[in-house]
């Protein structure tokens, strides 16, 4: 029913509750036939004959337009304000149950603006806690059911949104189709910080599948543009995604180069739970790179800790900081703390996306093979091997079947080592 049908049905209810006729309703400063009119939703009342009649007939302008009383729409405001706070402050649960009782309160139903919020908001929710199949179920939603109403900017956070999903669920076509709907046509639309966040999502897909050509390719557009827009999100944004093309494509002191520029923009600019959540990306990163300084990153990720236990962080971000921590350890020969990091991380286990426990399990088995631990080894990474044949062949699933190959033959289980090496060989098509 179209909104106008809706303002009609609404007044001709409350006329009715009230005991009015219609040309009671009317006079003297309207008429009759045009009261009818726009209760059959034939005529579009303006707003001063709007606030007329809900003076008239006693009732809230707001319950006319929208269907809900002043009180209701104070209400729903305050549910979606404590919802988008508790995602705020990493309660990612708490979130998810208070967008879905909005959503299942008939109170929406004439608030077509206030319901896309909180249904983008349930996606963002049920994405932090580890369902991606129900987050990207709701992200298709919105954009089947509201492309009219959404805005560009909210158009753009939803793709955003939709194509890290599908990229960290594994389906990688999507995560790619979903950028290049909007950004690979003829004419490229002018970039806007938001374009800026959809192509760092293109360019992590391109990694992921292994076409670093294109990567790198894509990689120096998105760099020239962020120079041309001058914003810090874009130029942070651009710089990192250089940065991790640079480290798959075993550049590393490119690497280095475009991280640090991201991080000192970011620390200028950005805010502190953002800057945690880079610095945390940026210690990987170095670990990778410059692992022999391991003892630095070790600190820096220290500091991460704490920030992030005293902030809104969400689970995710403090799983992968205790990764890293366990990570730096490892480098530096200290396997009982690398254990001790990877305690907290299995108990952030639940609810996480798939290559994230993956990940996590094949860390694990890597900290145990280090202890000595030969049959904790073994079963963590017999959880992360079938992890891992649910995901599809690509680098990253390769990287993880070679590092799996590697610590099978470090505890002495050659045959699962061989069958892990050749896993790795068909990810890359070899």
């Amino acid at each position: 029913m179209a909104g106008q049908d809706l303002v009609g049905q609404r007044i001709k209810t409350v006329r009715r509750q009230r005991g009015l006729s219609q040309a009671q309703l009317a006079h003297p400063e309207l008429s009759d036939s045009y009261v009818s009119l726009i209760e059959s939703g034939k005529r579009t009342p303006t707003p001063a004959v709007l606030e007329l009649l809900a003076e008239k007939l006693d009732c809230s302008l707001t319950y006319l337009i929208n269907g809900v009383t002043a009180e209701q729409m104070q209400e729903i405001e305050l549910g979606l304000g404590y919802a988008r706070l508790a995602m705020e402050n990493g309660e990612v649960g708490e979130a998810r149950t208070r967008y879905a009782e909005l959503l299942a309160d008939s109170g929406l139903a004439g608030l077509p603006q206030h319901r896309q919020d909180a249904e983008y908001g349930l996606a963002l929710a049920t994405e932090a806690c580890g369902d991606l199949d129900g987050a990207i179920a709701l992200l298709n939603g919105l954009r089947e059911n509201d492309p009219a109403t959404m805005s560009p900017e909210r158009h753009i956070a939803v793709a955003v949104a939709l194509s890290r999903c599908y990229r960290e669920q594994g389906d990688l076509a999507q995560a790619v189709n979903v950028v290049e709907e909007i950004l690979g046509g003829a004419v490229r639309p002018a970039w806007t910080d938001g374009l800026m966040r959809l192509g760092g999502q293109l360019l992590a897909a391109y990694v992921e599948r292994g076409d670093l050509l294109r990567a790198r390719q894509f990689s120096a557009e998105v760099l020239a543009a962020a120079e041309v827009l001058g914003t810090p999100q874009a130029l942070t944004l651009a710089h990192w995604g250089a940065a991790i093309v640079a480290v798959e494509s075993g550049r590393g002191d490119e690497a280095v180069t475009h991280v640090e520029r991201a991080l000192a923009i970011q620390s200028e600019y950005g805010d502190p739970r953002r800057l945690a959540r880079l610095r945390n990306d940026y210690a990987q990163v170095m670990l990778t790179v410059r692992p022999m300084q391991a003892g630095a990153w070790r600190e820096l990720l220290a500091k991460v800790e704490k920030e992030l236990s005293e902030s809104s962080a969400n689970p995710m971000d403090k799983m992968r900081c205790a990764m890293n921590l366990a990570r730096a350890e490892l480098l530096l020969a200290n396997p009982q703390r690398a254990g001790e990091h990877i305690k907290a991380v299995c108990d952030m286990l639940d609810g996480m996306p798939r290559p994230l426990q993956m990940e996590a399990r094949l860390l694990h088995g890597q900290t145990s093979a280090e202890l000595d631990g030969q049959q904790r080894a073994l079963h963590e990474l017999q959880a992360a091997a079938e992890a891992l044949d649910k995901l599809p062949a690509t680098r990253y699933t390769a990287h993880a079947w070679l590092t799996a190959a590697r610590v099978l033959e470090r505890i002495d289980e050659p045959v699962r080592s061989v069958d892990a090496y050749k896993r790795a060989l068909a990810c890359v098509g070899l």
